[in-house]
């Protein structure tokens, strides 16, 4: 992958915006059918695109000890993904291989096994069928081959659980991945939720600034600035860059003594249906899990900044940095979403128009479209 852009160097070109009055633009206008945010055929095309490719379903963080799992419904497939004893995270279909019943309830905990509820057979962190009560009522059973069924891949990397449902991880399938979540973040909360949109418009919402003043007016705009980013592309994944207006602060210090952290909100849009937001207090993963064409799941997780030599974390501060945008720019982002779902049956627009100022939307549909084609 090309490199992404240093400090030094982003901050560069932050000043050279801001002293412009200029900021990153794309080459290409992207027109999108506006019948792809409600058609049922392209929303089952989406999602064998998710099943087929590796998508993070949560930080490693969350898995932290053997036995921890999370059991919920990624890409319509209801998954159970846990940490083994031996380190190692799997991912299964939460099914029971004698009658098909849920052996995990949808959440999280630490359980050493897996027992169906309704007939009691259970299952080893590693998937194996331990055991069967009454097993002499089923001759011939081969407990070897039914464990409990595993997606096709499993994958850790940048502190990401990365998981492919129903093809080989292929090669290189993952070495654009920066390093995004570290060792010393924590995960201190989990939220999901749904709402009545499409996961694409919802996604769309964190892929650009042309909206902050208009949209964030009392919220990000005080703190930011309107239309000045930088969008950078590696792969099928984009990341854009919200400058603070106090990174003026850093004028005045030498270029290679210059930090990001704190002076900006650092986005990371990975492909499909998930970004990682670096805020000034606290770190966010967000993964849009499809539900319907006009229904979308939210799983959030809120996590801690890495902490700098020397320093601990301050867990208070950040999770009133968390609550801040949780109530104030996710909401607003979330209504204005709504707002084009529950519109689009007006009939007024055919597509949408993504022009240059938001060129990370039109990789992202680029990329997506590209994938359905490929099906």
């Amino acid at each position: 992958m090309g490199m992404l852009l240093n400090d030094a160097d982003l901050i560069d070109r932050i000043f050279n915006h801001i002293d412009g009055k200029t900021t990153d633009a794309g080459t290409q206008v992207w027109r999108e059918p506006a019948e792809n945010y409600t058609s049922a055929e392209r929303f089952a095309a989406e999602l064998e695109v998710l099943r087929r490719i590796p998508v993070p379903f949560c930080p490693s963080a969350a898995l932290a000890g053997p036995g921890d799992y999370i059991a919920r419904i990624a890409a319509g497939t209801p998954l159970i993904v846990v940490r083994g004893d031996d380190g190692v995270v799997r991912a299964f279909r939460n099914a029971c291989r004698h009658r098909g019943t849920a052996v995990a309830k949808e959440g999280e905990g630490c359980k050493r096994s897996f027992a169906c509820p309704y007939h009691a057979w259970t299952y080893g962190l590693d998937g194996a069928l331990k055991h069967v009560p009454g097993e002499d009522g089923f001759p011939g059973l081969d407990k070897d081959t039914h464990g409990l069924v595993p997606v096709h891949s499993v994958v850790e990397r940048g502190g990401l659980v990365f998981v492919t449902q129903d093809e080989p991880l292929s090669d290189g399938a993952l070495d654009d991945m920066p390093d995004l979540l570290h060792p010393g973040q924590q995960v201190f909360n989990s939220i999901t939720f749904n709402d009545p949109t499409n996961w694409k418009l919802i996604g769309e919402t964190s892929m650009e600034g042309y909206h902050i003043k208009a949209l964030h007016n009392k919220s990000f705009y005080p703190y930011g600035f309107d239309n000045l980013n930088v969008v950078e592309t590696y792969g099928r994944n984009s990341r854009i860059v919200f400058p603070f207006r106090r990174i003026e602060k850093l004028r005045s210090i030498p270029r290679e003594e210059r930090k990001l952290k704190g002076m900006v909100t650092d986005v990371y849009q990975l492909f499909p249906n998930t970004h990682i937001s670096y805020l000034t207090d606290h770190a966010m993963l967000i993964i849009l899990e499809p539900v319907s064409p006009t229904e979308t799941r939210w799983v959030i997780y809120q996590c801690t900044l890495q902490p700098e030599p020397g320093q601990t974390i301050d867990l208070e501060t950040a999770k009133r940095d968390a609550n801040f945008v949780q109530d104030t720019g996710l909401v607003e982002d979330r209504e204005a979403a709504h707002s084009i779902q529950s519109h689009i049956p007006s009939r007024a627009n055919t597509h949408f128009t993504f022009g240059l100022y938001e060129q990370a939307i039109g990789h992202f549909h680029r990329n997506l479209t590209a994938h359905v084609e490929m099906l």
